[in-house]
């Protein structure tokens, strides 16, 4: 496929397709009008959403460089230009420093930091080829709050937040927009929230994926910088967590213990 006729479908690149906030913003870029490349490592899953939308199916596990790299070739050589990269892909580690599991601490760091790293290089060939194109990383709230029941997984946000924004001005010369979302507790497969969602004064704290990928979507088109989902009460936390950690602890207290 020739660079212009890419260009004229808006090819996206969503990764973490499979379920959750990545399935939802693959469905709404659809809807808008965007040709959709499903990345993750289910394929049954993502055959099943391609045939629903239209899009294409990578299976890739974003936690192997090597992979990757593979995946990014095999995109490009069909659409050498790419609107849009979404770094969605993620994996919970709901456990502290003293006793994650060493092999989970590096995992989910590749997954949740190098993964969007990786991705971001590795497809930067097709984004610098397009006409103003858009990289979202989908963080977490837990890239700028400190959760020690998540200490791996929030390391990994942390890392992931700091990459996104240097990311920023960076590819700011090459007119290609960065986009840092940041949604609070989201209920998913794969990051169950069951625990609050069952206590009435924790459950409002909880959001759906629908409400995360239309704000991707808006970020997009409108520009946003850092879009915090919701901003109340999270954008209001992140900004006091510094100064005023106890009710950030007292929200900790509601979260799931990792059962022995």
């Amino acid at each position: 496929m020739s660079t212009a006729g890419s260009e004229q479908r808006r090819i996206a690149v969503v990764t973490g397709a499979s379920s959750g906030i990545g399935e939802a913003t693959a469905r709404a870029l659809s809807k808008r009008g965007w040709h959709c490349v499903l990345v993750a490592r289910r394929e049954d899953r993502l055959r099943a959403l391609a045939g629903e939308i239209g899009g294409d199916v990578e299976t890739c596990d974003v936690g192997d460089r090597v992979a990757v790299e593979a995946m990014a070739s095999r995109v490009l050589a069909r659409y050498p230009a790419v609107r849009l990269l979404v770094n969605n892909a993620g994996m919970p580690a709901r456990d502290t420093f003293v006793d994650a599991d060493l092999d989970l601490v590096e995992r989910v760091l590749a997954v949740n930091y190098l993964g969007g790293v990786w991705c971001t290089r590795a497809l930067l060939p097709g984004l610098k080829a397009s006409s103003g194109a858009h990289v979202v990383n989908v963080v977490s709230i837990a890239g700028a709050i400190a959760f020690a029941r998540s200490g791996p997984y929030v390391a990994s946000k942390h890392a992931q937040l700091a990459f996104s924004r240097c990311l920023r001005p960076t590819l700011s010369r090459h007119r290609i927009a960065v986009h840092t979302i940041l949604p609070g507790f989201v209920q998913t497969e794969g990051f169950s929230q069951a625990v609050l969602l069952t206590r009435r004064r924790s459950r409002w704290l909880v959001t759906d994926p629908g409400r995360v990928a239309e704000a991707i979507a808006h970020a997009v088109e409108h520009r946003n910088a850092e879009v915090t989902v919701p901003w109340f009460p999270y954008r209001l936390a992140m900004l006091l967590h510094g100064i005023a950690p106890g009710p950030v602890r007292a929200v900790e207290r509601l979260m799931p213990r990792r059962r022995r």
